[in-house]
């Protein structure tokens, strides 16, 4: 599997100088499999670079998962070309009950009053699955999702073929003080042994107290976590968008110094991973 960020913001986009080296896009991630095979991981502004991708190497079907449905992971959405191109496959997966509300999602942001384009008017084919509790395939590509902590229902997903795991979790909030010890363990369980763990990691310890109940993580709570789940590599994502390249890189040495076992990084937008 290469697995490439397209979007590593949390909560809004930020351009600009201070933002150059990790990206200012919002939430996308592409995972691309030996047999060509695209999956694409939530519209934040991130998609609309990989549609130009996407239309460079002539694909023509890509399977979207939807971890859920806050702004900054469906607002670049409207910006996807290939939705706009006849005969081009997107089958929109989810888990429940944010597969339930896919119609309203979709169609609510594209509504007139806030864009020029209707959902109803785009040309592409789309489709929608729901991921099944006991997971679902794709082309012997396993995927299973798993609640996390988050305001709004969230799922995080798991990849797995030939022996490799992936584990997509974002907007998942660790720290949280609800969380019960057989929740946790039901995390740890979740990506035990990950080749490659993504996860939500907006705060640092030292700021979580002022957003406690967010559904996001600490820095330092994600190595603990990806330390007792023997994960091999962790990216750390959903940067806060107030915080510079600067800020970033002081934060992943730090990270780095902190982990036991597991390697540590921050996402940054356009490096591809291949497990």
């Amino acid at each position: 599997m290469k697995i490439t960020f397209w979007g590593t913001r949390g909560s809004i986009p930020v351009p600009g100088k201070d933002t150059v080296k990790y990206g200012g896009n919002t939430t996308c991630v592409s995972v691309e499999t030996d047999d060509d095979s695209l999956i694409v991981i939530d519209a934040g502004t991130g998609i609309k670079k990989l549609g130009g991708y996407i239309l460079k190497k002539k694909i023509n079907e890509i399977y979207f998962f939807l971890t859920h449905s806050h702004w900054d992971h469906i607002q670049g959405f409207p910006f996807f070309v290939p939705a706009y191109i006849k005969d081009f496959k997107i089958k929109i997966f989810g888990a429940s009950p944010t597969y339930e509300r896919f119609m309203k999602i979709f169609t609510g942001q594209m509504k007139y009053l806030y864009f020029p384009v209707e959902f109803k008017n785009l040309s592409s084919i789309i489709t929608y699955e729901k991921v099944l509790k006991k997971g679902s395939v794709i082309k012997g590509l396993k995927i299973t999702a798993m609640k996390t902590i988050h305001p709004l229902e969230t799922h995080s997903f798991k990849f797995e073929i030939n022996n490799k795991k992936f584990v997509f979790m974002t907007d998942n909030e660790l720290d949280s003080r609800n969380l019960t010890n057989e929740q946790y363990q039901e995390f740890i369980d979740f990506v035990q042994n990950a080749d490659l763990l993504i996860h939500d990691a907006q705060y640092s310890k030292e700021e979580y107290n002022r957003y406690i109940g967010w559904g996001h993580s600490t820095w330092e709570k994600v190595v603990e976590f990806s330390n007792e789940a023997n994960v091999k590599k962790v990216y750390l994502t959903h940067h806060d968008p107030d915080k510079t390249d600067e800020q970033l890189d002081i934060i992943e040495k730090k990270a780095q110094d902190y982990s036991k076992s597991t390697e540590v990084f921050l996402a940054r937008e356009g490096i591809t991973i291949e497990i």
